[in-house]
């Protein structure tokens, strides 16, 4: 399967990139606006997994690129910029690819993070939005610790929940996110749950912020 990682070469891209090229055979894709900058990553990419005895090959490409024959496009951009970088790989989409968007509407203030979600009523939304009207959008991926995630010495032992309207398009997302060690998916439902699994976000980062040892906090459902 060929996975486009727009905005692979950000935080929460690079841990996933990494981990389904370390546990898995799918054909690891960063797209970047900058296509020098996602071919760089991608080399710094495979230096790491080489040193780790994994000879994987990953490409860099400028957004469009990256996304053109994906099977799923994941949006590992900043939620104010997931319109437009929709709007921008369009046209590589079809009712083949599943979109993917792990961001979250956050503000910040001295208490700390809040759930801020757009007028659409949640980022997911507006990649529901944004994308074309035959183009599945799958929410998952939203509370992962981007740091933890990245490190592969490191085990992960987290739950995340994944919506959507599609189911088939769904349960592929449930497959990928179970390629990666350590990482179980659950069903959360449709699409007009992402105001729930958004919001999970920020409360880990404060959680995470205000208790010592809880750095790289994940949720984990029993």
């Amino acid at each position: 399967m060929r996975i486009a990682l727009l905005g692979g070469t950000g935080d929460i891209g690079q841990g996933l990139a990494l981990r389904w090229a370390y546990d898995s055979d799918h054909e690891v894709v960063l797209g970047s606006r900058d296509p020098e900058k996602a071919r760089a990553k991608a080399e710094e990419y495979e230096t790491e997994l080489d040193s780790l005895g994994r000879e994987r090959k990953v490409t860099g490409f400028a957004n469009e690129m990256a996304a053109d024959r994906a099977d799923v496009v994941v949006l590992a951009v900043p939620a104010y910029h997931l319109a437009d970088t929709v709007e921008a790989v369009a046209d590589r989409l079809d009712e083949d690819t599943v979109l993917v968007t792990p961001a979250v509407g956050m503000g910040r203030d001295d208490d700390g993070f809040h759930y801020n979600p757009p007028p659409a009523g949640s980022v997911t939304a507006l990649a529901v939005e944004a994308a074309p009207e035959e183009v599945p959008v799958v929410g998952a991926f939203h509370n992962l610790a981007a740091g933890r995630l990245a490190d592969l010495s490191a085990e992960i032992d987290w739950d995340t929940p994944i919506f959507g309207d599609d189911e088939d398009a769904k349960e592929m997302v449930m497959r990928l996110a179970d390629a990666i060690e350590g990482l179980r998916p659950l069903d959360a439902g449709g699409l007009a749950n992402a105001p729930e699994v958004e919001s999970l976000t920020p409360l880990l980062i404060n959680l995470a912020r205000e208790n010592e040892r809880l750095h790289d906090l994940g949720v984990k459902f029993q």
